[in-house]
Order: structure tokens, then sequence, then C-alpha cells
């Protein structure tokens, strides 16, 4: 019993101390969203529905909950956001080339219509992020505005 009692308090120590510790935290300028909102033009409706749903995780921008301070629900947060980037990020969209915007967009349309995303872990602690379906079709419709422009701008 004396064995099992040291090892619960070496783990409470271990604890503790990573909690002086965490991966690097995703708040950059809200200014580098501007040139996306700008280009895209989003509807008002789906502009709060990108605010609300999508920039914590695809844009260089998160707005932490407060459980992001707890180790290592930090690093699992940490890594949702740096995949998410790695797959779509509003804040580098100057830096895509047209091709490239198109695409993102059409993978944007397609997540969205299947609703892949938002993921459904983050639906779980963010109940507002449930898009309904009138907000999917508000996205999709958006989002297939923007590709035509793209489309039209390759040719």
């Amino acid at each position: 019993m004396k064995t099992v009692k040291k090892i619960l308090v070496a783990l409470l120590v271990v604890f503790i101390i990573m909690q002086f510790f965490g991966p690097e935290r995703n708040e950059g300028d809200i200014t580098t969203i501007d040139a996306f909102i700008a280009e895209t033009n989003p509807p008002s409706d789906v502009k709060n529905i990108l605010e609300n749903t999508c920039f914590d995780c695809h844009s260089n921008v998160t707005k932490y909950p407060w459980y992001n301070k707890i180790t290592p629900v930090n690093y699992w947060l940490a890594d949702h956001v740096e995949d998410g980037k790695k797959h779509f990020n509003a804040s580098a969209w100057e830096s895509y080339s047209l091709k490239k915007k198109d695409h993102k967009m059409d993978e944007l349309i397609e997540e969205v219509e299947e609703k892949e995303m938002p993921l459904k872990s983050y639906t779980y602690i963010h109940g507002d992020a449930n898009l309904t379906d009138e907000q999917i079709t508000a996205v999709v419709t958006w989002g297939k505005e923007v590709r035509a422009k793209y489309s039209a701008d390759l040719k």
C-alpha cells in the first residue's frame, strides 16, 4: 500500500510540475484574417459562422477556453490547431496561389457539406458550433460563389 501511495504522490508532483510548461499559443494578430474576409466577402451570417466555428483552428488567432491552461489538454488543443492550420489557414490566405485558394475553397465546401467540419470534438465543447442545415447551405453557397470567381480567373 505504501508503494501505491508513493507512486500516486509522485504522479501528482509530476502533474503539478507539468502545469508550468505548455505549447506555444496561437495568438497572432486578428488583422491577419482581414485579407481573407476582404477577398472572399462572406455575407454577415457566414462571416459570423467563420468567426465562431472556423477561425479558432483555421487562422493564426485562437480564442482559448479556460481549460487550455491545463496540461495535457493544452497540448491536445495545440495539436488540433496546428493540424487545422496545415489544411486551411485564413491568416495565410494572401500567400496562397489562385489555384491553391480555389482548391482550399473546394475542400471547405466538401468538409462542411459532409458535416466533417467543424469537428465533433469541437462541437461537444462549443455547442453553438453545431451548424444547422440552413447555416451549412449558407456557407456552401458562399463557398461556391467564391470558387466560381477563382475558376473564372484561372481560365
